[in-house]
């Protein structure tokens, strides 16, 4: 009879080493056969330019040459590695390169995610908090540069708050994730806030003989991650370059993925923010104050920025998972593996098949169906009319300059309001949407404007209609053109 618990206690054991990999694996075929949904944030041009220009010259940007009012101005890129991940992707298999590796992104950040939690709670609540998780992660999850960084900042937490679990330190072989972080995304500054709460949570509950020398310890981790976020093509510049972002002031709010949670609707955030709640009057978890921290951290993090949503769904869970995991009762620890090395390679055989297979699904998918970019942020036959009137500097809309790159097409602005400054894109909005109409005129003429490319159910179409010296001579669902009535154009506009 002892023999047969163990048996299937070996059986259990295996079972529960390939959870996280089926995870991934279902979560990767989901946004596979989803990818198309993952191409609606024209950010996604800019970021493979830039990385095809880095693979192209061997070298990275410093200074600005995408922009013609921008142009020769300091800018560093701060997600070089993931910008050329995504360009060489996009070189290989179009459009279908980039699906796959932000379906490869989050898979790997959900499968790590349920393997940190199974050494607190059951698989199957980790699981529920890998879908719930996913759920309110949904809206950012798009082909750019953070969805490569997210395994590495489920990782990097994950590690440390388990060496929190344990009184300890953590280990100084985890530094090479901090450096790789900080090449792919500026987001790494997260990764080193949170060392100092984490470690006040293992100093907390250490025995109070080794608290100062355990103290020491995560200080001397903290020094040496922070050395490691500089070990990038840019040095300690990158620090500086990702934390520009957070000077814009004002304009965040305008900026959608910086704009502050709304809760005029019913949302998934809301709910958790709820669940979350109820949860601790329910079961009256208790909680240290390190950890308590931590959370008010993440939530309000969350609540000032919705980019940071999905921060909240995959750490917070990390955070809880020890209470969680004491306060829920669990089977007890898997014996011994009585099958030894044969176990494992039915193990390593199993996850190779779940591998295989989600590979065969992939290539037998890519054989039948076309990935392409959303149609609102390419603009294509107005930005073909202006090339064909040979227009020089054109007074873009904010979500037209990655497309207008992606054409080797200066633009008056795009996705990288750190580069423009928060008073030009300030005034830039201000302009085209209406609540200072008479800022429009003043930037067409000190910019030496000769064509516009507005989004058509915007306010600037229509205030361009009423200015004198402005003329329209295009407009579809998407884009309108216009150009001033005494510009030469090279050809007779399209019909």
């Amino acid at each position: 009879m002892s023999l047969s618990l163990a048996n299937s206690s070996a059986v259990q054991s295996r079972a529960r080493a390939l959870v996280p990999l089926c995870v991934g694996a279902g979560t990767y075929l989901f946004f596979l056969f989803v990818g198309d949904t993952l191409l609606q944030d024209s950010d996604s041009f800019w970021q493979i330019k830039i990385g095809q220009w880095i693979l192209d010259h061997g070298a990275m940007p410093y200074t600005d040459f995408y922009s013609f009012t921008r142009t020769g101005a300091p800018w560093i890129s701060t997600s070089w590695l993931s910008q050329v991940m995504f360009a060489f992707s996009y070189t290989q298999w179009g459009w279908a390169g980039p699906v796959i590796l932000t379906a490869i992104g989050i898979a790997l950040s959900t499968a790590i995610f349920v393997y940190l939690l199974d050494a607190q709670i059951e698989a199957p609540r980790a699981v529920l908090f890998a879908m719930l998780a996913l759920l309110l992660a949904l809206h950012h999850v798009l082909a750019r540069p953070h969805i490569l960084a997210l395994p590495v900042m489920v990782a990097w937490v994950g590690f440390l708050m388990a060496a929190a679990d344990r009184r300890s330190a953590p280990s100084w072989t985890w530094l090479p994730l901090m450096a790789l972080w900080a090449n792919l995304h500026g987001g790494f500054v997260l990764g080193l806030a949170l060392i100092g709460p984490i470690s006040l949570e293992a100093v907390e509950h250490a025995e109070k003989g080794r608290r100062l020398q355990l103290f020491l310890r995560w200080v001397l981790f903290g020094v040496g991650a922070l050395i490691a976020s500089c070990c990038t093509p840019y040095g300690w510049r990158t620090l500086m370059g990702a934390t520009n972002i957070l000077r814009l002031g004002e304009l965040l709010s305008l900026i959608f993925e910086w704009m502050p949670a709304n809760f005029t609707t019913f949302t998934s955030f809301e709910g958790a923010l709820l669940g979350l709640i109820a949860l601790g009057y329910y079961r009256g978890v208790v909680l240290s104050a390190p950890r308590i921290f931590l959370i008010l951290f993440l939530t309000w993090s969350a609540l000032t920025h919705v980019r940071s949503i999905e921060a909240f769904a995959f750490l917070v869970p990390l955070v809880l998972a020890k209470p969680l995991g004491e306060m829920f009762s669990r089977p007890p620890a898997d014996a011994p593996d009585a099958d030894g090395w044969p176990a494992r390679y039915v193990t390593a055989l199993g996850a190779l098949m779940i591998v295989a297979a989600s590979w065969t699904s992939t290539s037998l998918y890519m054989g039948h169906h076309r990935f392409g970019f959303t149609m609102t942020q390419t603009p294509v036959a107005a930005v073909d009319l202006l090339e064909q009137r040979k227009a020089l500097r054109i007074f873009n809309a904010y979500q037209f300059g990655g497309y207008l790159i992606s054409r080797d097409i200066p633009v008056f602005v795009d996705g990288r309001a750190e580069l423009y400054g928060e008073k030009f894109v300030m005034d830039f909005f201000k302009a085209t949407e209406g609540k200072k109409p008479e800022l429009l005129p003043r930037l067409l003429d000190e910019y030496k404007i000769d064509a516009t490319l507005l989004v058509a159910d915007a306010p600037g179409p229509q205030i361009l209609d009423q200015l004198k010296g402005w003329k329209r001579i295009y407009a579809d669902d998407i884009a309108v053109v216009h150009v001033r009535e005494n510009a030469e154009g090279a050809a007779a506009p399209s019909k």
